[in-house]
C-alpha cells in the first residue's frame, strides 16, 4: 500500500478535524524534557505540532520567541518553512497539472524565456518534472559568490526570483539534464515563475488552492509589501561568532525569505503546518493517483530513494518518513508523515540550522530524541 494512503484509510475512519488531546501524559512528559533539555542546550526556542488518529494534536513549545524581550515560544507563533514551501509549490504544480494547464514532461521553455536560461547547455531538455525531483542538473543560485556577497553587503533588501536566478547565466550546469539527482534550490524558483506564467500570480493560486482549501488562517507567504508587518513571526538567531552566544539576525533573515518564491518564503504556525501534510494526504489537494506519483522516487548515487515530486522520503533507521525539511539563517523545520507509526509531526526552531557551530553540534541529536521520546515503545 502507498504510503499516503495509509494516512488517508485512517483519517477517513476518525475525520480531519478531529480535535481530542489523547496523547499520553507520559508520553508529553519525555518529548518536553528533551525540548527543555536542547533549550538549555543553546538553542532559544523549540515548538511541535504532532497529530495520529488516535491521539488527535498535541502541541507544545520551549524557550522563546525573542530573546532580547524574553517572550515566552508558543506553537501558535508564525514558524519560517524554509524549504518546507518545495511541498506546497510541488502541490500548486500538480494541481495545475491536474486542471490540464499543463504536463510534466513539458520543457521548462515552453513557458520561460529569460536570456540567462538560453545560455546554459542543454535547457531545452529540462522539463517541469526535472525540476519537481531535482534531476534537471541546473546549478544552484543561493550558493553563487556574487549572489552571496551582494545579498552580504545590502542583506535588507528584497531581491525578485528573477534577480537571483540571472545568476545561473555564467555559471555551467551540474549534469546532463535527467541523468542524475541534484538537490537544488533553483528548480523550485523557476517552478515559481512557470506558475505565474500559467495563473498570473502563483502565491495568490497557493493561497486559493491550499490555504483556503484547507482553512489554513495562519499561514503566509512573504513578499515585499507584508515581510515587515505580519504579526507573531519568531526572531531569528544565529551563532555567528561561534561562541555560543546566539546573535539575532532577523532583519536579513526576513528579507532573504521574502526574497525567495517555490523553494521558500513562508510562516506558519506548528498546527497549519501539520494540518497542510494532513490535509494533503489525506486527498482535499490532490487526487489519489497524484499522490502516488509523488511517491515516485528518485535515487541519490548510492541507489538510495530519497526524492518524489517534492517530498523527501527519509530514513530514520527504526523507521521511515515522508515530508520534507528547511534550513536557513536563523530557523529550521521539519514535517513529516511516518507511515510505520501513522502520525505526522512538525517541528520547528528560530536558531540556525544551515552553518555549524558548537550550538548546534551540541544539538544534533536533536531529532532522533524527539522520535524517541514521542513514539518508543
Amino acid at each position: 500500500m502507498k504510503a499516503f494512503a495509509l494516512l488517508v484509510s485512517a483519517l477517513a475512519a476518525l475525520g480531519l478535524n478531529a480535535q481530542q488531546d489523547g496523547f499520553p501524559e507520559a508520553r508529553k512528559k519525555a518529548v518536553t524534557e528533551v525540548m527543555k533539555h536542547h533549550v538549555s542546550q543553546g538553542i532559544p526556542g523549540l515548538a511541535l505540532t504532532v497529530y495520529s488518529p488516535s491521539t488527535g494534536y498535541w502541541s507544545h513549545a520551549e524557550g522563546v520567541a525573542d530573546l532580547e524581550k524574553g517572550t515566552p515560544l508558543t506553537p501558535d507563533h508564525l514558524f519560517y518553512l524554509q524549504s518546507v514551501a518545495k511541498t506546497y509549490m510541488a502541490v500548486a504544480i500538480l494541481r495545475l497539472m491536474e486542471q490540464k494547464k499543463l504536463q510534466l514532461d513539458d520543457p521548462i521553455l515552453t513557458y520561460l524565456d529569460y536570456p540567462w536560461l538560453s545560455h546554459l547547455e542543454g535547457i531545452e531538455k529540462v522539463t517541469i518534472r526535472m525540476l519537481l525531483n531535482h534531476t534537471s542538473g541546473l546549478p544552484e543560485y543561493s550558493t553563487d559568490p556574487v549572489l552571496v556577497s551582494r545579498i552580504l553587503h545590502d542583506p535588507l533588501t528584497v531581491l525578485s526570483p528573477e534577480e537571483m536566478l540571472a545568476y545561473i547565466g555564467s555559471r555551467p550546469m551540474d549534469s546532463v539534464p535527467g541523468s542524475r539527482y541534484n538537490y537544488r534550490n533553483t528548480n523550485y524558483e523557476l517552478l515559481s515563475l512557470i506558475a505565474d506564467r500559467i495563473t498570473g500570480d502563483h502565491k495568490a493560486y497557493i493561497r486559493e488552492q491550499i490555504f483556503e482549501k484547507l482553512g489554513l488562517e495562519h499561514t503566509y507567504i512573504l513578499d515585499r509589501d507584508n515581510y515587515l508587518t505580519i504579526p507573531g513571526i519568531v526572531e531569528a538567531y544565529w551563532d555567528l561568532l561561534l561562541e555560543s552566544k546566539p546573535v539575532n539576525v532577523t532583519g536579513m533573515q526576513r528579507a532573504n525569505v521574502a526574497s525567495m518564491k517555490g523553494d521558500d518564503g513562508m510562516v506558519a504556525s506548528t498546527r497549519d503546518a501539520a494540518d497542510f501534510l494532513i490535509g494533503l494526504a489525506s486527498g482535499k489537494l490532490l487526487t489519489s493517483k497524484t499522490l502516488e506519483e509523488m511517491q515516485q522516487w528518485v535515487t541519490n548515487d548510492a541507489g538510495q530513494p530519497v526524492y518524489g515530486l517534492g517530498v523527501i522520503r527519509y530514513d530514520l533507521d527504526v523507521t521511515y518518513g515522508i515530508g520534507h525539511s528547511g534550513g536557513g539563517i536563523g530557523a529550521g523545520c521539519v514535517l513529516m508523515y511516518l507511515p510505520e507509526l501513522d502520525a505526522v509531526v512538525f517541528l520547528a526552531t528560530n536558531f540556525n540550522t544551515m552553518m555549524e557551530s558548537p550550538i548546534r553540534k551540541r544539538n544534533e541529536d536533536l531529532q532522533a530524541n524527539l522520535l524517541q521520546a514521542l513514539f518508543a515503545d
